[in-house]
Formats: structure tokens, C-alpha cells, sequence
């Protein structure tokens, strides 16, 4: 049964995880790079883009989540004894109208940075990087179709 149990639970694991393709442009020219990150259903995950012969690597973070979680309760009213606290509540999960947003800091094997701030809903998003010598890349984010 425990072993059954752990297959139930790494099953679920897995269905978080997300694929993302990354579609890069700089400001200051129209040729496309590529790049993919990868979530583990938990707000972080690693991601890298390929620009020229160069690929940054690095991890990214959610900083503003796209749902939010939070509990209701309350109410007056008069019941059989009399006036009083009368009511219940429960959990309430909402959409961040604005979507999520993240941070990804990216290192390139001789020392170069790239930062990228993203912005997505239901998937799909867009966002912005710049390298270290302050060049722009405009940046497309597609979740990848679940297999």
C-alpha cells in the first residue's frame, strides 16, 4: 500500500511540472533566439536562452503568484436566542487579474548576466531581459502542449 500511496503522489508531482518555450528578440534587430524554461509547479524552476553562440543558464522565481488563496467569514443576524454572531466562512482561491509575474537571473559560461522579468496568464505570457551591457530582448513565453 505505501508503494502505491508514493506512485499516487510522484504522479501528481509530475502533472505540475510545465515546459515553456521562450522566443527572444533584441530591440535593436529582428532575429529570433529560443530558449525553454521549466517549472516545478512551485513558483521556481530553471530556465536558458540561447542569443548568438551564447547560452545563459539560471533559475527563475515567481514574484507575484497568479491566484491567491484567502478565508471568508462572518455575518450578524438574529437567531432563535436572540441577536448575536451567526455566520460561517470558507477558503476563497482568485485570479491576480494582472497574472503572475517572475524574475530569472541567467549566467552565461564567461560570466555575462542576462535579466529577465516575465509576465503571464493561463500559460502564455511575455516579458523583457537585458544583458550586461544593457541591450534589450523583448521575450515571447508559450507553455509547451502536455504529453
Amino acid at each position: 500500500m505505501r508503494g502505491f500511496i508514493t506512485l499516487i503522489a510522484a504522479l501528481a508531482l509530475a502533472g505540475c511540472a510545465s515546459t515553456y518555450n521562450l522566443t527572444v528578440m533584441p530591440r535593436d534587430s529582428g532575429k529570433l533566439y529560443s530558449g525553454v524554461a521549466e517549472g516545478t509547479g512551485s513558483g521556481e524552476g530553471r530556465i536558458s536562452i540561447t542569443i548568438e553562440d551564447k547560452t545563459y543558464s539560471g533559475t527563475w522565481v515567481e514574484t507575484t503568484p497568479a491566484y491567491t488563496t484567502g478565508y471568508v467569514s462572518g455575518g450578524v443576524g438574529y437567531g432563535y436566542r436572540g441577536w448575536g454572531w451567526r455566520g460561517g466562512g470558507g477558503f476563497v482561491s482568485m485570479d491576480n487579474p494582472g497574472g503572475s509575474e517572475s524574475k530569472a537571473l541567467l549566467t552565461a559560461p564567461d560570466g555575462s548576466g542576462l535579466r529577465c522579468d516575465f509576465r503571464s496568464g493561463y500559460g502564455n505570457g511575455g516579458g523583457i531581459c537585458f544583458d550586461d551591457k544593457g541591450r534589450a530582448y523583448d521575450v515571447q513565453v508559450r507553455r509547451t502542449a502536455a504529453k
